[in-house]
């Protein structure tokens, strides 16, 4: 199927996208605090249960504004993003245990500025003005989520070049 047949052409469904987004970039915020506490990289667990946080709100705020009550009452969403996952989702394949805030927050930059760019696009294409206009909003709300985050990283020192060595790495026995 083409990106143009599965774009979304409502305010219902541009919406619905976005609630699939957030509802994705939420649960896989939780998922990388979990790996993180799981190693007892604590810093790392809060930050990104934090991000968590913020992108539950915004699922609650997309409904709230839609009048549904659960994400289910949302229309069915066909996601065109590219490369199957969600653009805010963060790739697992990129969490290292022994990360830091900074390689946390790099991360969760790279996924706001992917949202960012998607609803640019969706914005940039969009069939009527009313999906245009939701598309612009989510676009800035996530520019702004960039702009946290760049703060964040202001706060945050960078790693030393050496920071994945680990002189007791674990051990995966079978």
């Amino acid at each position: 199927m083409s990106p143009e047949r599965t774009r979304p052409a409502t305010l219902s469904e541009v919406m619905a996208q976005a609630l699939a987004i957030e509802r994705d970039a939420a649960e896989r915020y939780s998922a990388l605090a979990d790996v993180m506490e799981v190693h007892n990289n604590r810093e790392v667990t809060e930050l990104f249960r934090k991000m968590a946080s913020i992108e539950a709100r915004h699922m609650q705020q997309i409904m709230s504004s839609m009048g549904w009550g659960r994400p289910e009452d949302a229309p069915p969403v066909t996601g065109w993003w590219p490369g199957g996952d969600a653009p805010e989702s963060v790739p697992q394949d990129e969490i290292h245990y022994l990360m830091t805030p900074w390689h946390a927050l790099q991360l969760a930059l790279g996924a706001e500025q992917r949202a960012e760019a998607f609803f640019a696009a969706l914005a940039t294409n969009a069939p009527t003005e009313a999906v245009r206009k939701a598309a612009l909003e989510m676009r800035d709300e996530e520019r702004e989520h960039v702009a946290l985050i760049r703060n964040w990283l202001a706060k945050v020192p960078r790693p030393d070049e050496d920071w994945a060595v680990d002189p007791d790495p674990p051990r995966y026995l079978d």
